[in-house]
């Protein structure tokens, strides 16, 4: 099957899967930019904030997403993005970050999503950019942040 075939989609994480979502992993390079699933779900299940979902290509789990979600405050922001080191390069990535755009844009007041990255070799800064990303000249913890406004 071709890969423009295959149905991206995000699904809650349940007692069945959440084993499996927390076994998919990164390349070893990319560990450094972003924390393990099994971390992402704990620091969700204790943040009034979090709204996170596993991501499939038809039935098959191959990534994570996790966004700060304060509607009150109309901050969106990008917590954890990853997709398994399998199936990189493929388009899923940005299938599914079209998802997850197109869920903030329906939030309350909804105006912007930002995210942040480590600038180092390796960094998701160019996927970012390529989905109208910009830098904001801020940054949090050493992380410059991006936005994307719509």
């Amino acid at each position: 099957m071709d890969d423009t075939q295959i149905n991206i989609n995000l699904k809650d994480i349940n007692a069945h899967t959440v084993c499996e979502i927390c076994d998919l992993s990164v390349n070893d390079f990319q560990k450094q930019f972003v924390a393990p699933n099994a971390v992402s779900i704990a620091q969700a299940h204790y943040s009034k904030h979090a709204w996170f979902r596993a991501i499939y290509a038809n039935q098959t789990p191959i990534g994570f997403v996790m966004i700060y979600d304060d509607a009150k405050t109309a901050s969106y922001d990008l917590w954890r993005y990853m997709i398994d080191k399998k199936f990189q390069n493929k388009g899923f990535g940005y299938r599914a970050m079209a998802l997850v755009i197109d869920h903030v844009k329906k939030r309350p007041n909804a105006t912007v999503l930002t995210t942040s990255v480590l600038e180092k070799d390796g960094s998701p800064q160019k996927f970012y950019e390529k989905l109208g990303f910009v830098f904001t000249g801020e940054y949090k913890d050493n992380e410059a942040i991006m936005a994307l406004t719509f």
